[in-house]
C-alpha cells in the first residue's frame, strides 16, 4: 500500500506555490523599503559582532577587512586601518550607506564605508566558554580553525579555505543537512537508550518517533539557534521538521513536491535567503540526492549509502560547483571517501573534544590539507549550466533524460581530471 502523498493533486501544489510565492513578493516589497530607508540615510549607527578579520595589503599600507553581523540580522564587510585585533570583538560603529548598495546586496552581504566609533570584548557567555574549551585543546592555529567551523559554523582562514576547496570537501565544512543527519542520528539514539525499558513498563501506548523526536528536535533547533542559523543548517532543520511531521501523519517523504514546498516556505519566511549560495548549493544537492534514491529503486539499502549516493552526488554536483568555482585539483576526486569517513569522524571528535583528547586526529588532518598543491581554473559557462538544470529538471520524468544527464556529469569529470598535470600531485 502506497504512503499518501503530501500533494494528492497537482493543482493543490500549484495552488500552494503560488500562494507561497505571492507571500514572497509581500515580504520582498517590505525588505525593499527597508532597503531604501537604509541607503537614503547619510550615515546610520548600529552594534555589530566581527566575525571574521584578516589583513590585506594595498601598495604600502595595511588595513583590515571586517565581517561583521549586527543587531538588526544584517551581515556585512567593511574595512579598517585599526591595528588591534577585533575578531569577535563587538564594535559601535558609524556606517556610510550609498546607492552602490544594490538592494539584491542588501539581502545578503554587502560592502559598506565604516567607522569604528568604539571596541568592547563581547561579555563572558556559553558559546565563548565553548570557542575556547574547543580551541584550548589545538596548538595550531589552523585546527582551531577547522574545528570551530565544523561545531560552531564560524568562517575558515583564506588558505584554509582554499585547502579545503582543493579537497572538494567543502560541504564537510559548512554545517549543512549532512551534519544535521549526524547529529539527529545521536540524539535520537541515545535518548532512545533509556526510553524503551520506559515505554516497554510505563507507557507501551506511546511511540517513540513522537516522543523522542519532539525532544530531537527541540535540541537540535536550539543548536541550530545556538551557531547562528546558517542558510543551509537551517534549510536542512526545516526538512527534518515538516519531514518528521510527514512521518507521523504517516505522508509520503521522498517527494519532490516536498523539496520545493519547503523551498517555496523557506524563501517566504526569510527572503535573504534567495541570494545566498550555501543554501542554494544545499537545496541542489537535496535536488540530486532525491534524483538518485528515485532512480535506486531495487537497490539494497549498503549499496545506496556506500557509494551510490556519495560518488553520484560529487558527480552530478561537479556542473554546478564549477559554474562558480573554477579551482580544480585531482585530490577532489577523494571528496566521496571523505564523506564517508566524515560520518564516523563528525562524532568520535565532538566525543572527544568532550573528554579534553581533541588533537588526536590533528596531524592526521595537516597531513590532508597539505595534499592539494596547486589548482588549474575549469569555469563552466552560464549557458551550458543553465542546461545542464534544465536537465536535471526534466530527468524527474524521464529516466532516459536521467541517463543522458548523468553521462554529461561523467564526461565533465573526465574533462576536468583525466590527463591533468602530474606537477599538482605531490610526490
Amino acid at each position: 500500500m502506497e504512503k499518501p502523498k503530501l500533494f494528492e493533486e497537482k493543482k493543490e501544489f500549484f495552488w500552494t506555490i503560488f500562494i507561497l510565492f505571492l507571500i514572497l513578493l509581500v515580504r520582498l516589497g517590505w525588505e525593499y523599503r527597508t532597503y531604501q530607508e537604509f541607503i537614503s540615510k547619510p550615515f546610520y549607527f548600529t552594534e555589530a559582532t566581527v566575525l571574521n578579520a584578516y589583513e590585506k595589503h594595498k601598495e604600502k599600507y595595511r588595513y583590515q577587512v571586517l565581517k561583521l553581523h549586527d543587531n538588526t540580522g544584517h551581515t556585512f564587510y567593511t574595512t579598517t586601518h585599526r591595528k588591534d585585533n577585533l575578531f569577535k570583538k563587538t564594535v559601535r560603529v558609524q556606517l556610510f550607506p550609498d546607492m552602490r548598495i544594490t538592494f539584491w546586496d542588501y539581502l545578503g552581504t554587502f560592502y559598506v564605508k565604516s567607522r569604528i566609533k568604539y571596541v568592547q570584548k563581547q561579555p563572558t557567555s556559553l558559546a565563548g566558554i565553548l570557542h575556547e574549551k574547543v580551541a584550548s585543546q589545538h596548538t595550531l592555529k589552523s585546527m582551531q580553525v577547522f574545528y570551530s567551523a565544523i561545531f560552531f559554523a564560524t568562517p575558515l582562514s583564506g588558505v584554509l579555505r582554499e585547502k579545503v576547496s582543493l579537497l572538494g570537501i567543502s560541504h564537510l565544512i559548512a554545517l549543512s543537512g549532512f551534519h544535521l543527519g549526524i547529529l539527529w542520528a545521536i540524539v535520537y539514539g541515545l535518548l532512545l537508550i533509556p526510553y524503551r525499558p520506559l515505554q516497554q513498563y510505563c507507557f507501551p501506548y506511546r511511540f517513540a518517533l513522537i516522543d523522542i523526536g519532539i525532544v530531537s528536535l527541540l535540541l537540535i533547533g536550539l543548536y541550530v539557534w545556538f551557531v547562528g542559523a546558517p542558510p543551509s543548517l537551517l534549510r536542512a532543520y526545516v526538512m527534518l521538521l515538516v519531514g518528521w511531521i510527514m512521518l507521523v501523519l504517516g505522508l509520503e517523504l521522498l517527494s519532490f513536491k516536498f523539496l520545493f514546498f519547503v523551498l517555496f516556505l523557506l524563501v517566504m519566511l526569510v527572503p535573504s535567503l534567495l541570494v545566498s549560495l550555501g543554501f542554494w548549493f544545499s537545496i541542489i544537492g537535496v535536488f540530486y540526492i532525491y534524483l538518485l534514491l528515485y532512480y535506486a529503486k531495487g537497490w539494497s539499502r549498503w549499496h545506496i549509502m556506500l557509494w551510490i549516493i556519495p560518488l553520484g552526488i560529487f558527480i552530478l554536483m561537479l556542473p554546478i560547483v564549477h559554474t562558480f568555482f573554477s579551482a580544480t585539483n585531482p585530490w577532489q576526486l577523494i571528496s566521496p571517501l571523505l564523506s564517508l569517513l566524515f560520518i564516523p569522524f563528525y562524532p568520535i571528535t565532538i566525543l572527544l573534544h568532550l573528554f579534553g583528547y581533541g588533537d588526536i586526529f590533528d596531524n592526521a588532518l595537516q597531513w590532508l590539507f597539505a595534499l592539494p598543491q596547486g589548482s588549474r581554473p575549469a569555469l563552466l559557462s552560464v549557458w551550458k549550466a543553465i542546461i545542464y538544470v534544465g536537465l536535471s529538471l526534466v530527468a524527474v520524468k524521464s529516466h532516459k533524460v536521467f541517463y543522458v544527464l548523468f553521462a554529461l556529469a561523467l564526461s565533465y569529470a573526465l574533462y576536468l581530471f583525466v590527463g591533468f598535470d602530474i606537477a599538482y600531485i605531490p610526490m
